[in-house]
């Protein structure tokens, strides 16, 4: 289980650290952005987001199997993160998280990282296009400048609240969210290895504020960002609590697992190489443990912003620990400015990223499959929408193993009864 960051650092140049650093910078230039608009769907605080990428994107670098991982906040949570604040406060969150890292360390430490293997593709396929779903959901209300909070994060609950709504919705906030993600588009599509993100975010709220439309920002909601990170803090820990938060917490260990493997693997097949996974599910229980100490919230490795580290040419782990700092220069630096983001931007943001997520490019494989891939896929996908995620995983996994089971069934030897 030995970090990655051990093995790159041998031979460590100056040019290797050069290319890291424009890496970082790049990476977390994206990240910010990307951090505050996750943290706020998930019903928290904007800088929770940041704090969760500076701890658990620092840690997962230093002690990670993968040489290019980037980690930090994800989307794939929503839906776990939202209910358990609902349900149980964000203290209760916090307290859900550093289990989630114990158990992380531990199936790291029984090396459990071997195991995504018997995760069928259709079931991750189809729980990663249930998430994008979600998350796109999740971010109508902020697009369309319409106030859901408190509105539970599952759709069953949330297009009927929308709906009802529809008589408040906000045309200067819905243009604004939509010129986001036209702007986003183009830079991507004009200049691929371009931070566009933080261009069109910083265009667009620059414009909202320069104008004074009637568009909610993130200082009108949650007031400046703190320009430190906090004290790190243990919160109340009780038996029934333990109890009562153990499923929220395996389910919050499972994503940050399955996706963070899923990430290095990305990035083996950009770079050519080999993660070390046992090493990487124990980095992210020490990362999720660490975010959890300081507030912050699950962190995983992020195949998106994974993916802009290689196109940005980081090298080493160096990259994803820069990356950290860099954010949290800017956070000590800069936080005033980030309450001039508009939040129907950041919607568009998130639009664009669950759109990615999903994979699109991919849906006429998924489609040319087998019968029986096409069906987990579909059942995953809608039991993610419309029931949970413990279900959907569930079942999709128990099925998926039958499947596989069946596959490899072997006939039994003939019969011959015993010679008298």
């Amino acid at each position: 289980m030995q970090p990655k960051i051990l093995t790159t650092m041998r031979g460590y140049t100056p040019a290797l650290l050069l290319a890291d650093a424009l890496a970082g910078l790049t990476v977390a230039m994206v990240a910010i952005p990307l951090c505050i608009a996750i943290a706020i769907a998930w019903g928290a605080e904007p800088a929770k987001g940041l704090v969760t990428a500076i701890v658990g994107g620092l840690l997962i670098s230093l002690l990670g199997g993968s040489q290019v991982q980037i980690g930090g906040p994800t989307g794939a949570f929503i839906v776990v993160v939202f209910s358990v604040i609902a349900d149980h406060g964000y203290d209760g969150l916090v307290l859900a998280t550093m289990m989630a890292g114990i158990i992380l360390i531990i199936a790291g430490w029984l090396r459990a990282g071997q195991l995504i293997a018997f995760i069928p593709e259709a079931v991750v396929n189809g729980f990663t296009i249930g998430i994008a779903i979600i998350i796109a959901f999740s971010q109508l209300g902020d697009l369309l400048g319409i106030d859901l909070r408190g509105v539970p994060a599952d759709i069953a609950e949330k297009a009927p609240a929308i709906w009802a709504a529809r008589g408040q919705i906000n045309p200067m906030a819905l243009a604004t969210g939509i010129a986001a993600i036209a702007l986003i588009v183009a830079l991507r599509c004009a200049f691929p290895r371009f931070p566009g993100v933080v261009v069109a975010i910083a265009v667009i709220s620059a414009g909202v504020a320069l104008t004074g439309l009637p568009v909610e920002t993130i200082a009108g909601r949650f007031g400046e960002l703190p320009r430190a990170l906090p004290w790190p803090h243990i919160p109340q820990i009780t038996v029934p609590r333990l109890i009562e938060l153990l499923p929220s917490a395996l389910i919050i260990a499972f994503l940050a697992a399955v996706e963070s493997l899923l990430s290095a693997m990305v990035a083996d097949r950009m770079i050519g190489s080999q993660h070390r996974p046992n090493a990487e599910v124990s980095a992210q229980g020490w990362a999720n443990l660490g975010s959890a100490l300081f507030g912050g919230m699950p962190a995983t490795g992020a195949i998106a912003r994974t993916a802009t580290n290689v196109n940005a040419g980081g090298k080493t782990p160096m990259a994803g620990v820069l990356h950290a700092v860099f954010i949290l220069l800017i956070m000590l630096i800069a936080a005033p400015l980030a309450g001039y983001l508009a939040l129907p931007a950041l919607a568009g943001l998130l639009l664009v990223t669950a759109w990615n997520m999903s994979e699109p490019h991919k849906w006429r494989g998924y489609w040319a499959a087998p019968v029986e891939d096409r069906v987990l896929l579909v059942l995953t996908l809608v039991l993610t929408v419309v029931a949970d995620l413990t279900v959907a995983i569930g079942t999709g996994v128990a099925l998926g193993l039958l499947l596989r089971l069946r596959q490899y069934r072997v006939n039994p030897p003939d019969w011959e009864g015993p010679e008298l």
